[in-house]
């Protein structure tokens, strides 16, 4: 085996992202593709809005603004990423600046509304002591912890949907871990 034959090998190609044969579309007047990447993503970007925010209705419009946000700004989209990438990290910083906003209002959500699960007359296993403790965290805590155990990102996935490298958000992951962990502690019985 040569040494070109050998290269050719051994490079990877990119890997294929349909969204972007869709904003291509979208960037050259095709708006209807915009409703594909809209019922596409919009289950996910609500469950990161919800899981930051802790609210419910306060998700729902802020999904709302983050999809007009996108829609005016896909010029913005330079291919250097996934899509989804870039849209969970416009999702993650205006979930982010929404819940610095409210921070003066008092969030009092139940934990199973904020990750759309059961309500507890149909699933006891929810320790109400979690969303109390979610509720103390700063909203960037909330944002990684979502990414990660509701979303199930990987850490790369993470690093890329916040602007970091890896090791930035192992670093953040296990800190907001750790605060989680200590409120948690704290908290009242």
């Amino acid at each position: 085996m040569n040494v070109v034959s050998s290269v050719i090998e051994n490079a990877k190609a990119p890997p294929f992202d349909e969204d972007v044969v869709l904003v291509e579309r979208f960037l050259a007047g095709d708006r209807d593709v915009f409703e594909i990447l809209y019922s596409k993503y919009y289950p996910k970007v609500f469950s990161i809005a919800r899981g930051i925010l802790l609210d419910t209705e306060e998700a729902a419009d802020t999904v709302q603004e983050i999809f007009t946000l996108l829609y005016r700004n896909l010029s913005r989209f330079d291919k250097r990423s996934r899509f989804s990438t870039w849209l969970f990290r416009v999702a993650v910083n205006r979930s982010i600046q929404q819940a610095r906003r409210n921070k003066h209002r008092s969030k009092n959500v139940p934990l199973n509304e904020a990750l759309g699960t059961p309500s507890p007359e149909e699933d006891h296993s929810i320790d109400p002591k979690i969303h109390e403790t979610l509720a103390m965290l700063p909203p960037a805590d909330r944002a990684l912890l979502t990414l990660f155990y509701w979303e199930e990102q990987s850490l790369q996935e993470i690093s890329e949907s916040i602007g970091c490298s890896l090791n930035a958000a192992k670093t953040r992951l296990y800190r907001a871990r750790e605060r989680f962990r200590q409120f948690f502690e704290e908290a009242k019985p």
